[in-house]
């Protein structure tokens, strides 16, 4: 038995369907900063992640008529808004396994103590911009958007290992490009 769940803005919501375009501004402006910064995480690239938010709008608002309040509008949305950039991603054939030539990480190599290195939000935010493509992907689809290792496999039509191993990967690419820019 579904739950229906009360949104914040379903006034707002009902307007649109209803094909008041007020409405729908309000509604663009109430999330699109949200949305824009998972397409940018997603993209690695500003004009991509514009073009994305745009799709994924679009496409939400002429499905708004199918939304029927059993989650939140901003969970439906942000679905919408990964399925759109990860189909983008697949239509340029991202390839999510890199070359042979790194060894697989040790679990062990994972517990690493970051407690004296010191970092700025923008140093992070620019060593995940540098990550390969499928790396990238991957790190902001499990620790940025909050999607589990089967979620992403099924996703990104991977098996659940390569999701972690390309996750333990990033990870590793991310303290080396921090490491190595101090």
């Amino acid at each position: 038995m579904a739950t229906n769940y009360e949104d914040i803005h379903r006034d707002v919501i009902e307007s649109c369907i209803l094909g008041d375009v007020r409405a729908q501004y309000q509604l663009y402006s109430l999330y699109a900063k949200a949305m824009y910064n998972i397409c940018y995480r997603m993209t690695g690239n500003r004009e991509e992640a514009e073009d994305m938010l745009q799709e994924a709008f679009s496409y939400a608002f002429s499905k708004l008529r199918s939304f029927r309040f059993e989650s939140s509008f901003g969970a439906w949305l942000k679905r919408i808004v990964v399925n759109t950039c990860i189909n983008h991603l697949k239509k340029r054939k991202v390839e999510l396994v890199y070359p042979d030539t790194q060894n697989e990480p040790e679990p062990e190599e994972d517990f690493v103590d970051y407690g004296e290195i010191r970092l700025k939000v923008e140093e992070v935010k620019k060593a995940v911009e540098q990550l390969p493509e499928g790396y990238r992907v991957i790190f902001s689809l499990y620790l940025l958007e909050g999607y589990d290792h089967g979620e992403i496999s099924e996703i990104l039509g991977i098996s659940e290992s390569t999701s972690k191993s390309q996750y333990l990967r990033a990870k590793l690419k991310i303290k080396e490009i921090l490491l190595s820019h101090e």
